[in-house]
């Protein structure tokens, strides 16, 4: 799959494709059906499949002070759509050239005359262009005079009616419902960053922790959990985490913390990815070091027992 990073002077070979646009924060099952829209295009038309994004997501260029709230990084966006049978993800920045940009505007220079799209495939509450002016039915207009055609996806969510979108994602992490948010995205929230040096006080009760900092990764229910943690080399590893301030010896911005059970190798500098499978209790202080070292080894068995 071919990662483009601007719509601007690209070369033929990397044109032409039918396209699901959106913001695809997270890559939930609503998303997901966008780009299966599209893939019935692509197919149709004997064109590659493209998904068309960010970066970085437009709330961040509008509300730059806004808390933060991203459900994954690039990477993981990339990670994700490639078993859709994407070709080619275009994660555009969203600069101030981007957001001066009217509806026509964007439908013309990125859609048209940039990439070159033959099909955009778009979710019902789409809108584009300064101020937000720009709906599914306006780029199905401008797109006739331009070259493409346009499909609308209406909303989609569960026969039960669980609600699939991004803002039904965030609320079940902060409610700390994991499997809510697992069963929106179709796959477990998972956080990805550098290893970081902590301060290796678990160390001294014997519990080494990988420690990644949150960023820009909205905020989950602060507590311990289940997790399961992906190495650079693919392997899986079982483990335990605590994400928040730490009560105890508290913390200026919220860590994940995760023991990697049975696990002894440094990871200092690496890119590990965290997946939260479940939610085993609140942020707690404790007394001492002895009460923290009894607590983690009835988390840990706790999280044994949910992995199992």
């Amino acid at each position: 799959m071919d990662v483009v990073t601007d719509w601007r002077a690209l070369p033929d070979g990397l044109k032409g494709a039918a396209v699901a646009i959106g913001a695809f924060d997270g890559v939930h099952r609503g998303h997901q059906a966008v780009i299966g829209e599209a893939r019935a295009a692509a197919d149709r038309l004997g064109a590659p499949l493209g998904v068309v994004s960010f970066d970085p997501h437009p709330r961040r260029w509008f509300q730059p002070d806004a808390a933060p709230f991203r459900l994954m990084t690039p990477a993981q966006m990339a990670r994700a759509v490639q078993p859709l049978g994407v070709d080619r993800l275009y994660l555009l920045p969203f600069d101030a050239e981007m957001a001066a940009m009217s509806d026509d505007d964007f439908a013309r220079q990125v859609l048209a005359d940039g990439l070159g799209v033959r099909h955009a495939a778009v979710g019902f509450d789409f809108t584009y262009g300064k101020g937000r002016t720009g709906s599914p039915e306006g780029l199905r207009r401008q797109g006739e005079g331009m070259g493409f055609t346009v499909s609308r996806v209406d909303r989609v969510d569960d026969p039960d009616g669980l609600k699939l979108s991004s803002s039904a994602v965030r609320e079940a992490l902060k409610a700390g419902d994991m499997a809510r948010g697992a069963a929106i995205l179709g796959r477990p929230f998972a956080i990805e960053g550098e290893v970081v040096h902590g301060d290796k006080r678990g160390r001294t009760i014997g519990v080494p922790t990988a420690n990644v900092p949150m960023g820009d990764y909205m905020r989950p229910a602060y507590g311990v959990y289940a997790t399961r943690t992906r190495l650079p080399d693919g392997r899986l590893i079982d483990g335990v985490a605590n994400l928040g301030v730490r009560p105890m010896y508290e913390l200026d911005a919220p860590l994940l913390e995760v023991w990697l059970f049975d696990f002894e190798e440094e990871l200092y500098g690496q890119t590990i990815e965290t997946q939260l499978i479940d939610f085993l209790r609140g942020e707690m202080k404790f007394d001492d070091l002895d009460a923290l070292k009894v607590q983690i080894e009835a988390d840990a068995a706790a999280a044994r027992s949910a992995l199992a």
